[in-house]
Order: C-alpha cells, then structure tokens, then sequence
C-alpha cells in the first residue's frame, strides 16, 4: 500500500493550529498525534517520536503495522461531529487508553483530531491482581460465613430445651453469636454475646468466646468462675483496647428446671414468656468482657422455669433497628411481637423487615422453650 502524504492538509493545518499548544503538546508523556480525515498523520509529539520514529504523512493505523482502518475509529466520529471519545487498544503487547478531541480552527470549523494514548498496561495489571484478591477474599469470607453459621447449635430438641433462633449479619460476618452446650448430665449452658464492631474481626471473636465457653465451663457449675476464666482468657490475647464484647450467660437444669444466669455488659435484657403469657425480663448487673477491667464479678441470679415457658436471648441489632424516621423498633414492639399467637419467629422477622427496610447491624435471637 502506497503511503499517503497529503500536503495540503498539512500546511492548512499548520497555518491554523496555534503552535503555542504544539509546545503543551510536544512536553507531554504521552503519545499525542494530530490525524487529518484522510487518516494521515500530520503531527507527533517528541514521546510518541522517540518510541516509533518520524510517523509524519503516515496512515494512522501504518504507524501499528496494521493493514486496514480500526474497527471502532473514535477520530472518524470525533472529526464527523466533534465529539470526544475514548477506548482501549493493544498495542505491542501493551494497553493503552486512546482519546480523540477535535481541533477546530478560529471559525469554529472541524480540521483534524488530536489522539492521546496513555498507556495504562500496569494500571491494567493491578486492576486484575486487585481483582484476583477480591474475589479470592470473597471466596474466603464466604466460607467463614458458612462456617459461622455451621458453629450454630442445631434447631430443635436439645436436653430439656427446644431451640429456634433468627440470625442475620448487617455484613457476610456477624458480631452476634449465641450456643447451646453440654455442661454435664443435668445442666445445659446457654448464652449470647455481642461482639463490638463487624466483619472478620467481630466474627473471630465469636469464634473465640464459643471455643473458650465450651472448654471452661466443661463440668463447671460456678457462673462467676466460669466468667472470671473467660475474662482472663480474653486478656492474654492482649487486643486493642476497643475490642470487647458482652456477653449473657445461664445454666439449666433439666431435673429441677432452675435458670441460674449472670449478665457481663449485655444490654438487652433476656425476656421470659411463661406458659400463661406473663412477660418478665430477666435483668442483673455485670460489666462486658474487656481491657480496661483487671477482674470481675457478676451478679448471679436464678428464676425457676416451667414446662411451656419460652426463654428469648436476642442482640440490641434488634431493638436498636430504625425506621426511616430513625425511631427504633423497641422492646414493647418485641414484647408485643412475643406475646402475638402465631409462629413467634417468622412474626418477628416479618415485624422487622416491614419496620426496617435495611438493618445496619447484626442481630440475633435465640428462642428456647422448656420441655
């Protein structure tokens, strides 16, 4: 193919253009070229110069050992109707950005346009290797995820006590946990925490208080030493003074249906629905489990149960939640919810989500009822 030199747009085109903006030009980074509406090249800045040698009079796509015109020419459009545009294009086994301007002469009149090719291969790459490590990272909080949920005691009949919740995170990790677990034959451990914070962090913190819980209180009958362990547990991670939980703690046993209980900072007050449809909250004083306290004692407290009697742990994610006006739900509209006939749960979680359409923190509800 024969080259193209088209003179005379060349010298109307430098008789037109201002040279002070050749000099802007000419300093920039970049490659710049100036193509005329036969394709021509009629300028090259010194960058563009340096890499790929004189490319004046040139075919613009000649200049990239190319054969025939781009399939998706943005100087065409841009020469037609002086729109400005841009696209991406590999070139040499690099990528650059290519935006096309039209240079208009001092009527106002369309003469050629300026391309600038940036390129942004490396940008390009950490894109991807961004990329790559957020989906590996989603990847991994799905599992945690899965993983949190599956540390969940089981729904249904465990040792004197039948077991239903709702669990929902404001993130893919939760702060709020609750367990059931085996202390020995007759009594069962029931509690539920609430870790500061979401995400990764507040979730290995549930992760934590389930595995310390379990162990300490392995044949421990004693709520305030099973406390005073966790407490002193907690402080040999040496964490940041802002991270803490609460945490509300209660042993049953099967045999005599007493609920001895303490509470480490937990503000929401546990709520006893007894078999004749009374309401008592189950209220005692205790800090949460954190730096800033070098010991701790707790409030014991014991209620008797009665076969029919529902006991509700939840987090403030629940009574906390607002509405479009920022009034929160409350614990009477909880109470109320309790109280209603019905599936007690699927009430709640249909409560929640009319009053508040996206909730910006976890919460949890565990409901046990005596049997």
């Amino acid at each position: 193919m024969k080259k193209i030199i088209n003179k005379g747009s060349n010298l109307m085109y430098k008789s037109k253009v201002d040279e002070s903006q050749l000099n802007i030009i000419d300093g920039m980074i970049d490659w710049v070229r100036v193509v005329d509406k036969n394709n021509v090249v009629l300028y090259a800045n010194k960058k563009m110069k340096e890499d790929l040698g004189d490319i004046t009079g040139k075919l613009c796509y000649e200049v990239f050992c190319s054969e025939g015109r781009c399939d998706y020419c943005i100087s065409k459009s841009t020469l037609h109707d002086g729109s400005i545009l841009h696209k991406e294009a590999n070139i040499n086994d690099r990528t650059y950005m290519v935006i096309s301007s039209p240079i208009k002469d001092k009527s106002d009149e369309i003469i050629c346009s300026v391309e600038v090719f940036r390129d942004i291969t490396n940008e390009k790459e950490l894109t991807r290797k961004v990329r790559e490590k957020n989906e590996k990272m989603s990847e991994d909080i799905n599992f945690a995820r899965n993983m949190q949920i599956r540390m969940l005691p089981p729904k249904g009949m465990y040792n004197g006590l039948k077991l239903n919740y709702l669990y929902e995170s404001s993130e893919q990790l939760s702060g709020d946990f609750f367990d059931v677990f085996k202390i020995d034959e007759e009594n069962t451990g029931v509690y539920i925490c609430d870790v500061v914070g979401h995400g990764v962090t507040a979730s290995l913190l549930t992760v934590f208080v389930r595995q310390s819980l379990r162990t300490i209180a392995k044949g421990n009958m004693e709520l305030n030493k099973i406390m005073k362990e966790l407490h002193k547990t907690f402080l040999s991670l040496n964490l940041d003074y802002d991270r803490y939980f609460s945490v509300f703690l209660g042993i049953y046993n099967k045999t005599t249906h007493e609920f001895k209980y303490i509470n480490a900072g937990h503000n929401s007050e546990p709520i006893l629905l007894r078999s004749k449809g009374e309401i008592t909250l189950l209220n005692a004083k205790g800090y949460p489990i954190a730096n800033i306290f070098d010991n701790v004692k707790y409030e014991v407290k014991s209620i008797d149960l009665h076969v029919g009697d529902k006991l509700f742990l939840y987090t403030d994610g629940i009574t906390e939640a607002a509405n479009s006006e920022g009034i929160q739900y409350g614990i009477d509209r909880l109470i109320d919810i309790i109280k209603k006939k019905g599936n007690i749960l699927d009430n709640l979680k249909i409560s929640l989500d009319d009053y508040c359409k996206a909730h910006k923190d976890d919460y949890a509800i565990l409901m046990a009822e005596i049997i």
